[in-house]
């Protein structure tokens, strides 16, 4: 007995198993993972370094050279390239498809070793390194901006309120920020006033990192033992500008004396726009496999109660959603879909001339495209339902 001899002796049978493959294909439909992109594990490792100043000339030939010939010794490297800016150096390195990325990691942080040896001195944190699938991309990119506060408070609440919260959501690999203003105190010395009062810049410099470390005074023995502690450590430069830096004469030189004190940003050259507005820019990048659209819905739910965290002044605004572009071709894939089913229905109507003899293949149809719905949920695949997303 074959399996159409089967099917029609066991109508029941065969109505059951119908019905199981048409609810497992809707649930199947239901929770494939959507994406603009195909899912693709490019074994690559990104290595940053930086020196606060330094120029592009500098980093490329004192910093991206010397970390480039330790990693071309690395096996299974397939590309290496860098590009290098004000302050920071990036270098990309690509790996055989075959190559197992951990493996790759450990290779790379034994040759970051072997090059800070040679690397300037300036060089006051040490190159780090991430992995990156090229072919991922922020799913949302946000606008944090404000008309009255300063930037430095304005990425502070994107850092420590915004961003950390959209990072705990389901879905969500990592929140980058761009146009980063984090709080900096600037001291900007006056070489003729410190010429007058015969103080060099080392001594400027140990007064200022004295005032900032937070060392412990003592603790006092006794009946009862007693911690002493200072007050609390300057933030503003308000509070910096009355600092004793030395002596001359008997008289004390406070820091106001000899150099101007403002409230700044650690890196005053870079900064974000949008709408000819300054702001500060956060992308959302999902996790590998999972649904763009969920992603985004789960951040868009967030949104207001992100916004009732924070000032009524800091507007949070959504530059780009790429799921506006993955719903829409879901939506033309669909639409295109039912149209489809239905011209092929109506030919062979057309053909046949019998309804009874048109019911079968009317239903077989939908049954086996959900049906593959089902196999491609079973099997891990993620469509690619819009082809020209990949030029986005």
């Amino acid at each position: 007995m074959n399996l159409p001899e089967l099917c029609i002796r066991r109508p029941v049978m065969t109505t059951l198993l119908m019905a199981a493959i048409m609810v497992f294909g809707i649930v199947g439909y239901r929770q494939l993972a959507i994406s603009a992109l195909p899912k693709a594990d490019f074994p690559t490792i990104v290595v940053t370094a930086n020196i606060n100043g330094a120029s592009a000339e500098t980093m490329a030939s004192t910093v991206a050279t010397q970390i480039e010939k330790k990693l071309s010794a690395i096996p299974g490297v397939v590309q290496l390239s860098s590009s290098s800016v004000l302050s920071e150096s990036e270098i990309t390195i690509q790996f055989d498809l075959d190559r197992n990325i951990d493996g790759a990691a450990l290779h790379v942080q034994s040759a970051i070793s072997q090059a800070q040896r040679i690397l300037p001195a300036e060089m006051t944190t040490p190159p780090s390194f991430r992995k990156v699938n090229p072919a991922e991309a922020a799913v949302l990119t946000l606008s944090v901006n404000s008309e009255t506060l300063a930037y430095s408070d304005v990425h502070e609440y994107a850092e420590t309120t915004i961003a950390q919260r959209l990072s705990m959501l389901a879905g969500v690999a990592q929140v980058s920020i761009f146009g980063a203003q984090k709080y900096a105190l600037r001291v900007q010395v006056d070489p003729d006033a410190m010429a007058a009062h015969d103080i060099d810049f080392q001594t400027v410099q140990t007064a200022v990192t004295h005032a900032t470390t937070a060392k412990p005074v003592g603790r006092l023995n006794g009946p009862q033992s007693l911690t002493l502690k200072t007050s609390s450590t300057p933030t503003h430069a308000a509070d910096y500008a009355p600092l004793i830096i030395a002596y001359r004469n008997g008289a004390p030189v406070r820091l106001r004396d000899i150099a101007n004190v403002i409230d700044s940003v650690e890196d005053d050259k870079v900064g974000a726009w949008y709408n000819d507005a300054r702001t500060i820019s956060l992308n959302v990048f999902r996790q590998p496999g999972s649904n763009t659209v969920e992603v985004v819905d789960r951040v868009m739910a967030l949104l207001p109660a992100l916004r009732a965290a924070i000032p009524p002044t800091v507007n949070i605004d959504v530059i780009i959603d790429r799921s506006e572009a993955v719903r829409a071709a879901v939506t033309d894939v669909e639409f295109t879909l039912a149209i489809t089913s239905t011209l092929v229905v109506l030919v062979i109507l057309l053909f046949l001339r019998k309804a009874s003899a048109t019911l079968i293949p009317a239903l077989a149809l939908p049954l086996s495209v959900f049906g593959t719905f089902a196999a491609m949920k079973l099997c891990g695949f993620i469509p690619l339902p819009y082809q020209s997303d990949l030029a986005m």
